[in-house]
């Protein structure tokens, strides 16, 4: 095996440890925000510096592959899809702390109001990105882009209920004033669920690009 054939496998193999640390601490940030379990918040929290530090090493370790070994053709592509891969699992990283830290300041022992999750379907969505981020995960390690193609109809369903939730949180402040604050942090972290499925759909776009060399960026966006 070439020298550079044993950098891009460890490459991958870093961005594959990192993919499922990052699955992990989504899942864990949605348990801990659903039921009110400080100390797994507390756990994401204290996990998330483990993400920064692979966002470092991965992104040095395809600056260096560019570097010194030039690669061309599929392992270019590979490199800089790794690269941006490497950028928005960070942030979805950030997401799961900033759950976390929503979850630590529910007061003790308290979950989100069961019927606010109810009504704006924040389990469906939590489901629906753990989904996306495991098909992601398989489309990486099978190098199948017809799976990383799946995500855009899973993002779809977030915008929709990102869409809904408004309306559904607006009324839930106004009839539990005395709740309001907990109704505008769940709007904020619906909001950053819907920022973590365009942050998957970002990834599954860079897959398709270092299997199929298709650049989907900004297909069917209009221009202004």
């Amino acid at each position: 095996m070439k020298v550079i054939d044993q950098e891009l496998t460890s490459l991958k193999r870093s961005i594959s440890e990192m993919w499922s640390l990052v699955h992990q601490q989504i899942y864990n940030a949605g348990e801990a925000m659903l039921t009110g379990d400080k100390e797994l918040a507390y756990k994401v929290i204290s996990r998330e510096r483990r993400v920064n530090a692979f966002e470092l090493k991965i992104d040095s370790d395809c600056e260096d592959l560019i570097a010194l070994y030039a690669p061309v053709a599929i392992d270019l592509r590979f490199v800089l899809a790794m690269y941006k891969i490497n950028t928005n699992l960070e942030r979805l990283g950030d997401f799961a702390e900033s759950i976390a830290r929503f979850a630590g300041n529910l007061p003790d022992g308290e979950p989100v109001d069961p019927e606010l999750v109810k009504e704006t379907k924040v389990e469906d969505m939590l489901s629906g990105l753990l989904e996306m981020i495991s098909l992601t995960q398989e489309a990486f390690d099978k190098e199948d882009s017809e799976i990383a193609s799946r995500i855009f109809l899973i993002d779809n369903k977030i915008d929709e209920l990102n869409h809904a939730a408004t309306n559904i949180i607006a009324r839930y402040i106004e009839q539990n004033p005395s709740r309001a604050l907990i109704g505008l942090y769940m709007a904020g972290v619906i909001r950053k669920m819907e920022r973590f499925g365009d942050h998957c759909t970002n990834i599954a776009e860079e897959l398709i690009f270092y299997l199929d060399a298709k650049v989907l960026k900004h297909v069917g966006k209009v221009e202004e």
